[in-house]
């Protein structure tokens, strides 16, 4: 059995830049992806201080694993972007860049934009937390 997924806006909550505030899944398997950083396959930092290179390999990362548990960015079902800065515009430009990447749609569900002050990697700069309802 296929997983339902549903996103919701409520018209009582402020609109959104393309994500919804709810995600209802009705039944199925979930996939729990670590945080995706960007990093090669040899774990060396891609783009050092680069957000946007950055954010490239991570949605090249996220991408690889959503493939290897066979599900796609329109089957994640909560996402929380990590950013390392507390300036809007960078906040907003790696939105703008994630939305348009090849995980691009796994941004219209249940979302979460942090700007913090560390990541886990020295020069990291951007993470990716992705949940998943499997299909099939």
């Amino acid at each position: 059995m296929s997983a339902r997924i549903t996103r919701i806006n409520p018209g009582q909550l402020h609109g959104t830049p393309g994500y919804h505030h709810i995600t209802v899944v009705e039944a199925g398997r979930t996939a729990y992806l670590a945080g995706q950083c960007p990093l090669d396959v040899h774990g060396s930092l891609v783009g050092p201080g680069d957000l946007d290179a950055q954010i490239d390999q991570v949605a090249a990362n996220a991408l690889t694993a959503l493939v290897t548990v066979e599900a796609g960015p329109q089957h994640v079902v909560r996402s929380v972007i990590y950013v390392r800065s507390d300036e809007q515009d960078v906040l907003a430009g790696a939105w703008s860049r994630l939305t348009g990447s090849v995980i691009g749609p796994a941004f219209t569900t249940a979302c979460t934009l942090l700007g913090v002050a560390q990541l886990g990697f020295r020069g990291q700069l951007v993470e990716v937390d992705l949940t998943v309802a499997l299909p099939g």
